[in-house]
């Protein structure tokens, strides 16, 4: 039996759900944005803040895929509710302790521990709002708790600006968390899930989705048509820094405006992806138009056209709208499992895919030695994008899919 009622797209569980993605992205992009002043006053020099930052967000995105496999089983062992809670816990207090740090190593740990944290946030809500929508409703729901939720990164980045010392601002960020506890009490489970919580079918069976073929199929493509996005930010945006330097820009590239600005077109594209879909009938047809943009925008960054700081910050513009797909991304990973694994699906399909950005960033170093920094970075991305365009294709239509069933 599902909720006797149904919710509203500015329902209590849509609004919490988006402000714990605001918070999430804040902390989860932070790093992004104040890595080259933070380095630099713990007296790293330019070619290590280069290293050492990639070394430092390989392992927080490794945290994220650790964290993703174990949030997601305690999703649908315990409930979604139980992995906010937790999740939340764990990760305010690691960016507290954030603010603490004076060496790489010391850096690298927070970064970890608060990567395992932030994991649980995107794909709970996510599978919690899917479950309490109405099935017409659902894309809308999501893409609004993404849109809104995107907008941490703006915050991070005029926060970053507001304080000179960068501690303040995972203060900051650990004490939002904290806040966003109180409003967590006002949140209930979703009625999917406890129609099956006492009962004895297997729950976040982590391994089920490689025990049957078609199931890892699906698992696999979902996960595989997820990489550009942190292909663009965690390569393209993050280092927007260094490639301008190697493409002869004068005027230095400021990192943190590049992501800044990266996220507001995302948060634009995720609002508006989910509405796309929903007047196309297609989640696929929608993912199409939004890689032509990320293709687009790919192109303009290693093209002569990309010759001043400014044009550079428009192709993040449009780098970010382009991949303002995440919430559709995560919306369709609930989608294609049953309820008895959907909050492990949800979970750890978006952190595989935040996983993957070491696997892309190896790539681009192994190539860096044969072919240069910028051919490199350009490589890797047409790499990506053929294998994420190939997933699409490959993939289930999950649009206006009903959820309530089970996975045997």
């Amino acid at each position: 039996m599902q909720q006797k009622k149904a919710l509203g797209l500015l329902s209590i569980p849509v609004i919490v759900a988006a402000l714990g993605y605001f918070v999430d992205i804040y902390d989860l992009l932070l790093f992004n944005i104040i890595r080259v002043k933070s380095l630099k006053e713990m007296g790293l020099s330019a070619e290590l803040i280069d290293t050492d930052g990639k070394f430092i967000i390989s392992i927080q995105m490794f945290g994220l895929l650790l964290g993703g496999i174990l949030w997601g089983i305690l999703g649908d062992k315990k409930g979604r509710l139980s992995v906010l809670f937790g999740s939340i816990i764990l990760y305010s207090l690691a960016n507290i302790a954030n603010g603490f740090v004076h060496t790489v190593n010391q850096y690298a740990l927070a970064r970890f521990i608060a990567g395992v944290g932030l994991a649980g946030e995107l794909g709970a809500g996510i599978t919690l709002v899917s479950e309490l929508i109405p099935k017409e409703k659902r894309g809308k729901a999501t893409s609004i708790v993404a849109g809104v939720g995107l907008t941490g990164a703006v915050a991070a980045y005029f926060i970053s600006q507001t304080f000179a010392n960068w501690r303040i601002c995972y203060f900051i960020g650990g004490g939002l968390g904290l806040c966003l506890l109180m409003l967590r009490v006002s949140v209930f489970e979703s009625g999917m899930y406890e129609n099956i919580k006492s009962s004895a079918v297997k729950k976040g069976d982590f391994l089920m989705f490689f025990t049957n073929r078609k199931r890892f199929k699906k698992y696999l493509l979902a996960i595989l048509i997820g990489l550009p996005t942190w292909y663009v930010i965690g390569i393209l945006i993050t280092f927007s820094k260094e490639f301008g330097e190697r493409f002869g820009i004068k005027d230095p590239v400021d990192t943190g405006k590049a992501v800044m600005l990266s996220y507001v077109a995302i948060s634009l594209g995720d609002l508006l992806i989910g509405f796309l879909s929903h007047e196309l009938k297609s989640r696929k047809k929608a993912l199409y138009i939004f890689y032509a943009f990320t293709a687009m925008g790919i192109y303009l960054f290693f093209s002569p056209n990309n010759n001043s700081a400014n044009s550079m910050y428009y192709i993040c513009v449009l780098l970010g709208f382009g991949t303002g797909f995440w919430a559709l991304f995560v919306t369709m990973a609930a989608e294609h499992f049953g309820t008895n694994l959907r909050a492990t699906a949800a979970t750890t399909i978006p952190n595989m895919v935040r996983g993957s950005l070491p696997l892309m960033i190896i790539l681009f170093n192994s190539l860096k030695g044969s072919v240069g920094y910028v051919q490199a970075g350009a490589i890797t991305g047409v790499i990506v994008m053929i294998i994420s365009t190939i997933a699409i294709f490959l993939t289930e239509e999950t649009f206006g899919k009903d959820l309530d069933f089970i996975e045997e």
